[in-house]
């Protein structure tokens, strides 16, 4: 029984890096091999990599909340487009006239809304029975009217100005690094909002209101044309890195992708990406060091001890809604963060691409199929599920054509190889039904 014991442990202490060697693995025949499920080329593998790395991030944030936690967030989609807004307010440069039209207006409406809020709950606290609900409803109704009637003229002058070109606020010309963490606090002050009054009551409340709050963050990054040009979209965002185009004018960079036998249109690309690869992984690795160290601080046990027996943690005096509050923000933190290193790395702002499949459903796969509760777990089940997530799109046609070649010329026929972009789809669901049947507890289980 001992040595059972004994090679079960030596087993699981291996698990973690041979199943990294493997992922580094493919990363590397994506770079090295050039055949039909390879694509032979490193700048391919790196950009998926970079993905992987921010989708990493992500489900960082979700395993703290769901892994820690045992909180259900559906609405991940909504704090990565509002982490995702803050490289637009932050790094682009002020828009011309903009300020002048309307900026103080909003400046000042935001404020009204603000005190409205604050003042009904004031209101609320103090008043009794039925006149003090009808007196925090008509401090919400006449807040309502003021705030419209401030912001709405505001509105319409800003996106009336240089339409065509602008017509939104613009940004404060920061670096553009500084809106990462920025962009976390936008997340994190949204979650504070949402976790003040979902996380009182059932877990599926906090799913519902999670799932609301995502839907409404992205309509209105679509709708308010003012904040970020909405469906228009907004691009040359400012890079942390050299451009292309600079390193393929630069006579020594041109030196050093010769001296490797490579186009300097190729290294340039290349080099870029590495130089985007850095600046992830002193972010993730920053993230889990002070994730790791969290767990396993006492604060992460009293976390751990709630989310299996709330009413037993409860009984000893812990303040689960609290706790939860707090475990709640940092997490959707991490996960604005994300958003703002992805749209930095797209240079583009574009709302309408904010799906919940690819941005919820995605990001709760990784989570299981990497080990919820186990932050390496994540970072593998993320970067691992975003290869096969992009690979597979090249693959599924591949295999449809492979299995439907000795099928005669019809209607099935043309209609499995229509269908062969979607396998992406399928092959998820496959995966994750997969590892809930023989690894149920994902490919690294929290100890």
């Amino acid at each position: 029984m001992s040595g059972n014991r004994q090679v079960t442990s030596a087993a699981s202490r291996w698990r973690a890096p041979v199943l990294f060697l493997i992922l580094a693995a493919l990363f590397f025949a994506e770079g090295t091999f050039r055949n039909a499920m390879f694509s032979g080329s490193w700048n391919i593998s790196l950009a998926i990599l970079n993905m992987g790395l921010i989708s990493a991030i992500t489900a960082l944030g979700l395993n703290m909340q769901w892994g820690y936690a045992g909180l259900f967030n559906v609405g991940v989609v909504g704090f990565l487009a509002l982490g995702g807004l803050a490289p637009v307010l932050i790094a682009l440069p002020p828009v011309e006239g903009a300020w002048g039209a309307g900026g103080m207006r909003i400046i000042a409406a935001l404020v009204t809304g603000i005190g409205s809020l604050a003042l009904a709950s004031l209101v609320w606290r103090r008043g009794r029975g039925k006149v003090g609900a009808l007196a925090t409803a008509g401090v919400l109704v006449l807040g309502f009217f003021l705030f419209r009637w401030v912001f709405d003229p505001a509105v319409a002058a800003i996106e009336a100005n240089q339409s065509a070109r602008y017509g939104n606020i613009g940004g404060l010309g920061w670096p553009v690094l500084l809106s990462w963490p920025i962009g976390g606090l936008f997340a994190a002050a949204a979650a504070w909002a949402v976790g003040k009054v979902a996380l009182g009551l059932r877990s599926d409340y906090l799913a519902i209101a999670t799932l609301g709050i995502g839907e409404i963050i992205v309509a209105v990054l679509k709708n308010e044309e003012w904040l970020a040009r909405g469906v228009k979209n907004i691009t040359s965002i400012p890079r942390p890195v050299p451009y292309e185009i600079e390193l393929q004018r630069n006579p020594d960079f041109q030196s050093f992708a010769n001296s490797w036998s490579t186009s300097a249109a190729e290294a340039s690309g290349i080099w870029v990406k590495l130089c985007y690869m850095s600046l992830f992984l002193v972010v993730l690795l920053a993230i889990i060091l002070l994730a790791e160290l969290a767990l396993k601080s006492p604060w992460g046990r009293m976390m751990r001890a709630i989310r299996d027996n709330e009413t037993a943690a409860e009984a000893m005096g812990k303040d689960v809604t609290a706790r939860h509050l707090q475990v709640f923000i940092i997490g959707c933190g991490v996960i604005g963060m994300a958003g703002a290193m992805m749209i930095t790395l797209d240079g583009l702002m574009a709302p309408t691409s904010y799906n919940p499949l690819r941005y919820t459903f995605l990001i709760w796969v990784m989570v299981i199929i990497g080990g919820s509760g186990n932050n390496w777990g994540a970072v593998l089940g993320a970067v691992l599920i975003w290869f096969l997530w992009i690979k597979v799109e090249v693959w599924g046609p591949e295999l449809i054509g492979l299995l439907t070649a000795p099928m005669p010329a019809g209607a099935v026929k043309d209609h499995l190889l229509d269908s062969a972009p979607h396998m992406r789809f399928i092959a998820m669901g496959m995966i994750l039904l997969l590892v809930l049947r023989f690894a149920p507890r994902g490919l690294l289980p929290e100890r």
